[in-house]
């Protein structure tokens, strides 16, 4: 199933900055990290992928450093920071609102009103 670009869009900062909270990554290793993890719903090119980690770095969400993967080869690999972990806190709580009121309005749920 193609879940629709906007959808993945205002959850990829929990995405992301949720894979980082358990390892180090590179680009490519994030990439093949969502695919795994989500049964291949989350497909991240890697022109989409960069922009936002950049971002994250700018904003002090994540660090990056140069250090040799397993092959011995040179990458970038990214950190969550402290900052990173305080906001990855706050977008779990939006989160859970939104997916709370979504599932309010989809699921059907008749609320009385007096």
């Amino acid at each position: 199933m193609n879940i629709d670009k906007g959808l993945v869009g205002g959850s990829t900062i929990l995405l992301l900055l949720s894979l980082l909270q358990t390892t180090d990554m590179y680009g490519y290793e994030i990439i093949r990290e969502l695919e795994n993890r989500s049964d291949k719903v989350f497909q991240f090119k890697e022109g989409t992928l960069y922009p936002v980690l950049h971002r994250l770095e700018n904003n002090g969400y994540v660090k990056s450093y140069m250090a040799k993967g397993d092959t011995g080869k040179e990458r970038k690999y990214y950190r969550i920071t402290k900052k990173g972990q305080k906001q990855l806190a706050e977008e779990k709580k939006k989160w859970e609102v939104f997916t709370v009121a979504v599932n309010k309005v989809a699921g059907g749920e008749v609320h009385a009103h007096a």
